[in-house]
């Protein structure tokens, strides 16, 4: 049994780094890769990435809109990263206190969902106007694929802090 934690142990003091380096990465590359690619009137034609989003909401003027989805679409994923981070290179040093923070970023991680709505709200949204013709980009594939990875990583050390 103790062979088997060590295994599960060694697994996991290589395999964590890599998926949170593989989260980050993913995350970065899909707010700034487009979202959709938008033809209006099958003549003009748009791509539109997280990041290119919330400059046109600035700029446009909608400061609320501008500020909830800077802050469930890039600041919520940043922190909860990092907080993920944190927790792994120091779970050795105070394991009660890591568990603490780690059940605090699982429901930090509840509220970063927020942005997957807003977004699944905006595809049903421009697809049922018949205004523009919507087709999903390489960004949100990436940025889907971050949560994803996120999610895993932190059940990965949920289960290695439990054990712990």
């Amino acid at each position: 049994m103790s062979n088997q934690r060590t295994t599960d142990s060694n697994s996991s003091r290589v395999a964590v780094p890599i998926l949170l380096v593989v989260a980050f990465a993913l995350f970065g590359l899909g707010i700034f890769f487009p979202f959709f690619h938008v033809t209006k009137f099958w003549v003009f034609s748009d791509a539109i990435s997280v990041v290119s989003g919330l400059f046109t909401l600035f700029e446009s003027h909608e400061y609320f809109l501008f500020g909830i989805l800077t802050l469930f679409t890039l600041i919520f994923p940043c922190v909860k990263l990092g907080l993920l981070a944190i927790v792994w290179t120091e779970r050795m040093h105070d394991l009660a206190r890591v568990r603490r923070l780690h059940e605090w970023v699982e429901h930090l991680g509840k509220w970063s969902m927020l942005d997957v709505f807003v977004v699944a709200i905006l595809i049903v949204a421009m697809k049922s106007a018949d205004v523009a013709d919507l087709h999903i980009g390489i960004g949100l594939y990436l940025f889907t694929f971050s949560v994803i990875t996120t999610q895993l990583t932190s059940a990965w050390i949920s289960r290695f802090l439990r054990r712990g």
